[in-house]
């Protein structure tokens, strides 16, 4: 039997890259498919709705069940209809894969205020709205007696994790999602509900947008394509099977290779026993400097 046989899947951002590979694997698995898309470039402009339409297409001439949805999910009121559109087609809701995302690039000092508010707002507040109302009707669902597992996957980035400079609202609200990703497992925990996160680094758009990288990740006759966006998507649908007994994790996933990432971590410390000085501190902290291997 397929992995996720009859579950009904919301992916989000699946007209493209990862999305896509993510839906067309989910519907390969047994999932019946929302592939939600607004069809926008990678920086948000420039909608385009026939981009979910054909990989909904692409889904059902391949023997799936798919509909497609434009809804913006950095919307309030398009999240919400999206959850609803997902019970209207396939009659219930068991997987959110947040996936939907763009780029805004430019360095702190030069970045306007509408490159920060629309990047935070589709990725960390598309996250949080989409989860929201998913969280909602399985919270209502459960309490009915009609609760059973249910899984939420997230969409970090190792320039979230571990910080890429010229990104900086992009790795934000990336940082920001694993974090949430976290929180969100351990709220919906009374519910059934599962929360993962993954960090992948594969070929998109997105990240051909770096200069140096489309070199990089290029093909290669003959080998193994590590870069390939497909590699993702086993490790989500596995995050979202029935039977997932794991949450609250974070994972980089990169071609065969899965690495779980430990969240923030208590490091070295200095104690005193009275208020510290400016001086003693520049003493005891000046070892723990980045030229000093801190």
């Amino acid at each position: 039997m397929p992995s996720l046989d009859g579950r009904v899947a919301i992916i989000t951002g699946a007209g493209r890259g990862l999305g896509r590979a993510h839906a067309l694997f989910f519907a390969d698995e047994g999932a019946r498919v929302v592939v939600n898309d607004t069809g926008s470039e990678s920086d948000g402009e420039r909608d385009d709705e026939s981009t979910a339409q054909e990989v909904a297409a692409e889904i059902r001439q391949r023997g799936g069940e798919a509909v497609a949805s434009t809804h913006d999910v950095s919307k309030w009121s398009d999240a919400e209809a999206l959850v609803g559109a997902a019970v209207e087609a396939f009659g219930d809701l068991d997987v959110l894969v947040n996936n939907a995302g763009i780029l805004r690039d430019r360095a702190v000092v030069n970045m306007t205020e509408d490159e920060w508010d629309h990047v935070v707002a589709v990725h960390l507040k598309g996250h949080f709205a989409m989860t929201r109302w998913a969280g909602a009707r399985w919270r209502d669902e459960h309490k009915a007696g009609r609760g059973r597992h249910r899984n939420v996957v997230h969409t970090s980035s190792t320039s979230g994790l571990f910080a890429n400079p010229g990104q900086s609202n992009y790795g934000a609200a990336k940082s920001g999602i694993a974090t949430f990703s976290q929180i969100v497992a351990k709220e919906l925990a009374r519910y059934d509900v599962t929360s993962n996160c993954i960090a992948p680094a594969a070929r998109t758009r997105l990240t051909l947008a770096s200069p140096g990288l489309e070199d990089i990740m290029a093909p290669q006759e003959g080998r193994f394509d590590e870069w390939d966006p497909a590699n993702v998507s086993p490790l989500v649908a596995y995050l979202s099977t029935a039977g997932c007994p794991l949450t609250g994790e974070t994972f980089f996933v990169q071609g065969g290779v899965i690495r779980r990432v430990r969240p923030w971590e208590i490091g070295e410390s200095i104690e005193h026993t009275e208020a510290w000085t400016v001086d003693g501190l520049a003493g005891a902290l000046g070892g723990l400097s980045p030229a000093n291997g801190g």
